[in-house]
């Protein structure tokens, strides 16, 4: 490892290498439901990569992909909104914690606060799904 790379990125928080990895899978699965296993192993071995290897760079740019993903459950009515929800407050908490570190990675992130402020705004709206079945239990006296 370099002496001249900055790790200072590491220590805002272990929420994302603990909660995206799944949440992505799921955004990512082309079903409804429960992501594959190997999606969500794939996944994690890539936010593994990132954080053992990577940069904040190649992190931030991560996020930014998280953050197309979140943003696109956000305009669809058949995606699952929770995977969605988890991951969106999961990266703008990271975003916004980047005001505390040196650089530039705030400034760099300002768009993407926004874009999932609105997307989570939108997800929190969405009514809740549909009963299956009666939903009045007398219904079928």
């Amino acid at each position: 490892m370099s002496a001249r790379r900055s790790l200072v990125w590491l220590g805002l928080t272990p929420e994302p290498e603990q909660e995206l990895p799944a949440a992505v899978a799921a955004l990512r699965s082309p079903a409804a439901g429960r992501p594959p296993s190997a999606l969500v192993a794939a996944e994690r071995n890539r936010v593994e990569r990132l954080v053992l290897r990577g940069t904040q760079r190649g992190w931030l740019r991560y996020l930014r992909e998280v953050t197309d993903l979140v943003v696109r459950a956000a305009g669809s009515r058949t995606t699952d909104p929770k995977a969605a929800l988890l991951a969106g407050e999961v990266v703008l908490d990271h975003h916004r914690m980047l005001i505390g570190l040196p650089g530039a990675g705030y400034d760099r992130t300002t768009l993407q606060r926004r874009e999932l402020e609105r997307a989570l705004a939108r997800l929190r709206e969405r009514p809740e799904p549909a009963l299956v079945g009666p939903s009045e239990p007398w219904s079928t006296i």
